[in-house]
């Protein structure tokens, strides 16, 4: 059995691919989960996705631990997208509305940024965690106003880490990807398989 922590439906898919059983230990009514994805002043990108997965997976431990789950290992992960202007790493969230969406896509249009996606297992309640943290490089093309409005339009953004989902129509507007194509969308495979079998979870490639 394994619990899996996160809303995300493409993370739930990407498991569903590999023949993953799992559960949903999703947070309650009473949890602020938006609040462990705030960052720290000057936080860099890849130690703020670090630092936000292992928030969750604690949160996770707790929320099970509070439930009276009968205990198995639980998976969760992080995405967040950054782009270095002035020597800074500015981090790019979920837009609040169409046109934060529009800006952040202004921002990376024509550009190369970095998708940092961070997945952790806990496979018992007495070891530290295990974490891979993968980093790829996007590359937008030089897209029309008009297309990154258009795209807008569609309200895919919302929601989306960068405004923007490379699973869906946000692929039209990428020139090249480097790295983990499954990564960006919201769970490495490959790390995530590593995690798996180290736990003993069964999926297609490892019955």
């Amino acid at each position: 059995m394994l619990y899996l922590a996160s809303q995300s439906p493409r993370r739930q898919s990407l498991l569903k691919d590999l023949g993953v059983d799992f559960t949903l230990l999703l947070p309650g009514d009473q949890e602020d989960a938006e609040a462990l994805e705030v960052a720290l002043p000057e936080e860099n990108s890849k130690a703020y996705v670090l630092r936000v997965t292992l928030l969750k997976l604690d949160a996770a431990v707790n929320r099970l631990n509070n439930q009276g789950l009968n205990w198995a290992p639980i998976i969760c992960a992080d995405t967040t997208v950054a782009i270095h202007q002035r020597h800074a790493d500015v981090i790019l969230g979920k837009p609040k509305d169409d046109d934060e969406a529009l800006a952040m896509l202004t921002q990376l249009n024509n550009q190369c940024h970095e998708v940092h996606t961070a997945v952790a297992i806990q496979i018992s309640p007495d070891e530290p965690p295990d974490i891979f943290v993968v980093t790829s490089q996007v590359y937008f093309a030089n897209n029309s106003q008009a297309k990154l409005m258009a795209y807008v339009a569609t309200h895919e953004p919302l929601g989306k880490a960068g405004a923007y989902a490379i699973q869906g129509l946000g692929s039209t507007l990428i020139e090249k990807v480097e790295g983990s194509h499954s990564a960006i969308m919201g769970l490495p495979i490959y790390e995530t398989s590593l995690l798996l079998e180290k736990a003993g979870i069964p999926y297609i490639l490892y019955p």
